[in-house]
């Protein structure tokens, strides 16, 4: 199954974790993919330390769903800080997010962990 697909982000945002934008699963290799969804109508991208920062690399894309979305793979137990960067250059953090931080300059970035609670693979 393609976890990019249309059809496997609708299920994920229509079982019980639906209101839940930052989603995680067990890859067979053991990493951990975390799929970041907004409901955003405006081109956006999420920056973070997993990608330099750079908002090229995991620009968000549209989906039938009208959500938009990115995913990335990061080692069990990785911690993710990130911000979302709109196209007209505004920042701006995941508020579904597990922690925020000071991000040196003034403002915030958005945490997550990438880790399956109780071993589960959703």
């Amino acid at each position: 199954m393609d976890p990019f697909a249309d059809a496997a982000l609708l299920e994920w945002l229509t079982a019980e974790r639906r209101f839940e934008m930052i989603n995680r699963r067990r890859l067979l290799n053991g990493e951990i993919q975390v799929t970041f969804a907004l409901d955003e109508a405006r081109p956006a991208s999420v920056v973070g330390d997993f990608n330099d920062w750079d908002p090229y690399r995991n620009p968000l894309v549209p989906r039938s769903t009208g959500l938009r979305s990115a995913a990335v793979v990061a080692c069990e137990g990785a911690v993710l800080r990130f911000r979302y960067l709109a196209d007209a250059g505004e920042f701006f953090d995941d508020p579904d997010a597990y922690a925020f931080e000071d991000n040196g300059q003034g403002g915030t970035h958005s945490v997550v962990v990438a880790s399956i609670a109780d071993g589960a693979t959703p």
